[in-house]
This record gives C-alpha cells, sequence and structure tokens, in this order.
C-alpha cells in the first residue's frame, strides 16, 4: 500500500466513523466533468477524496463541500467566488484555487490546483484591506498535511485549540498577490 492509499484510507476510515450520513462518491465521469467546467485538473488526491471517500460531507468541522450535484457545491463556489472577483476594481480570488470547504463568515479552505503540492489555503475575508492578498494564509503546505492535521485532531480549528502553544496557525500566503493579478 502507497502512501497515499493509506491516507485515503485513513480517511475515509474516520468520515466513515464521524459523518452521520457520508454521500456517495462522485464518479470518475463527474469528476472529469468538473475538471472540464473548471478550466483545470483536481490534485490527484484531492480527486481520489470525492471518487473513493465521498463527494463531500467529511473533513473538519464543517466539512467538505461537493464536488459537484445541486445547491452549494465546489464547482458553484468557485465560479462564484471567480466572477465576483472579475467584477471588482481589485480583485481577491486566484484562478486555481478550489474552495474546498466554508469555515463560515465568508471564510474558505481551498486547494490552489496549481500548486505541486495543493497547498492548502484559508480565505479570510476579514482580514481584507484594499490589498485583497492580505486576505490570503497558507494554512498547511499540502493537502496531505491538512489532512494529516485533521486525522491527528490538531488542527488550529479545534474549540480548544487556543490552549494549545504547538498550534500552527495559518501564515500569509506570500504569493496571493502574483496569483490574484494573473
Amino acid at each position: 500500500m502507497t502512501a497515499i492509499e493509506d491516507l485515503v484510507a485513513r480517511v475515509a476510515a474516520k468520515a466513515r466513523a464521524t459523518s452521520t450520513t457520508l454521500p456517495a462518491v462522485a464518479t470518475a465521469e463527474e469528476v472529469a466533468s468538473a475538471e472540464a467546467v473548471l478550466g483545470f485538473a483536481l490534485p490527484p488526491l484531492l480527486a481520489r477524496l470525492y471518487r473513493e471517500v465521498g463527494n463531500g460531507g467529511f473533513g473538519p468541522d464543517y466539512q467538505l463541500l461537493p464536488l459537484i450535484g445541486s445547491g452549494r457545491t465546489a464547482l458553484s463556489e468557485y465560479q462564484c467566488e471567480r466572477s465576483a472577483s472579475a467584477k471588482e476594481e481589485t480583485p481577491h480570488w486566484p484562478a486555481g484555487v478550489l474552495p474546498i470547504l466554508d469555515w463560515g463568515c465568508a471564510m474558505y479552505a481551498a486547494v490552489d490546483c496549481h500548486s505541486e503540492t495543493a497547498t492548502v489555503l484559508l480565505f479570510e475575508p476579514n482580514a481584507m484591506g484594499d490589498d485583497r492578498a492580505t486576505a490570503w494564509f497558507v494554512d498547511a503546505g499540502s493537502l496531505t498535511e491538512w489532512l494529516e492535521t485533521w486525522l491527528a485532531d490538531t488542527g488550529w480549528y479545534r474549540e480548544d485549540a487556543y490552549e494549545d502553544e504547538d498550534v500552527a496557525e495559518p501564515t500569509p500566503w506570500e504569493s496571493a498577490a502574483a496569483r490574484i493579478a494573473e
């Protein structure tokens, strides 16, 4: 078993243990269709999660958005954010950054689908000034790291995380301004 296969298996086990009704998985055709609409490929690990664990409904706190389907999805939220960003004098949402989890208060966990490691970003618009890049933070250097944090229950988003001095806080995304400007 490869490290990724092991990770997917552990995520699936925790998803089944923590979700009362885990959605059906997305088919390979549905993932391919979503990628065609997005105009970019999902990182392989993210695609596997949607195909092998569930079409959303698992993960930290508010759980992953479904990739496709009715209602709010990662696909529809990406299209909405990109459209709104394009209409602004100063855009805020970079291409290829897919929102995968809504933290509430307009905050998202998002995967940079253009990065080799599938960096997980935090979009925190409440921190946004005139420079829209200030709303972007690196939550984890990779999707693998982000999932391991969830599996270990060591994320900054835990209710009692403020009591733990070792909890890694998101840091400013240094590439945000350049990526937004692309």
